[in-house]
């Protein structure tokens, strides 16, 4: 439509509490995302964590994303491995069929595919875990979206195989001069002032730039803007970003 503002989607990880342990408030933030990062029990998540992830998914109208990860319980994903490719392929197949068939059963499914913390960073440079995810995600539907940084070899990957790779930006997280996310632990790495994330957000779809640690301007185009659900005030953050957003005339929907 002539003069219709930008369009984006907001994005979020959720299903990340497990047994006895909680983390996040998935409920809460299906009111304010428009796609969901459903973690599939191998970093996070168990059975009925997903399904109630799931049901308030397909009741909001909120995209389900699989949130694949590497097999690691006990480092919440987060912990870098070497797994060959193979496997790799084998496992992530695994965690999308799981988390679709549970969305199919609450009358949904998976739209698209998110790697999830060290998986997510490993395939931004590594070529060979980067194409068994992508193998994995075309043997289970060809054409389903995978949701990464620009410039990954994730994105070329997809590519390779005529996936959509979808472009993502943190609002949450800091950025490194070369486009990567600066790790966490480092200073800088992980951002909870809400007013400064919603501007950081406001400002990478209105203004095409985002700063960097340095305080160098990058240039950024994303497709979805993520605010993680573990991130402190997680709700408070995502819901600054979408009022932002709204105020700067940006429609929010999901890609898939």
């Amino acid at each position: 439509m002539s003069g219709a503002g930008p369009v984006v989607d907001l994005n979020s990880d959720v299903a990340e509490s497990f047994g006895a342990w909680r983390l996040g408030d998935d409920e809460a933030l299906m009111a304010i995302v428009t796609s969901a990062n459903i973690a599939c029990g191998f970093h996070a998540g168990d059975p009925l964590t997903i399904q109630r992830a799931c049901a308030w998914a397909v009741s909001r109208g909120v995209a389900i994303g699989a949130q694949v990860s590497y097999r690691d319980l006990a480092g919440f994903g987060r912990r870098e491995m070497a797994v060959p490719p193979a496997e790799l392929t084998a496992e992530v197949l695994y965690q999308i069929a799981a988390v679709d068939g549970v969305a199919r059963a609450e009358g949904g499914g998976v739209s698209y595919v998110k790697p999830h913390g060290a998986l997510y960073n490993r395939a931004a440079w590594d070529p060979e875990q980067a194409a068994a995810i992508a193998a994995a995600v075309s043997s289970f539907s060809s054409g389903l979206p995978v949701l990464t940084l620009p410039g990954s070899a994730l994105e070329t990957a997809a590519a390779d195989l005529r996936l959509p790779a979808v472009a993502e930006a943190f609002a949450d997280r800091g950025y490194r001069d070369d486009g990567s996310l600066v790790p966490r632990g480092q200073p800088g790495a992980v951002l909870t002032d809400p007013a400064v994330v919603a501007a950081r957000a406001v400002s990478m779809i209105t203004g095409g730039v985002v700063p960097t640690v340095s305080g160098a301007a990058l240039e950024i185009s994303p497709r979805s803007i993520c605010v993680h659900g573990d991130t402190p005030g997680a709700v408070t953050l995502a819901r600054a970003v979408r009022e932002a957003l709204e105020r700067a005339g940006v429609t929010l929907a999901p890609f898939a």
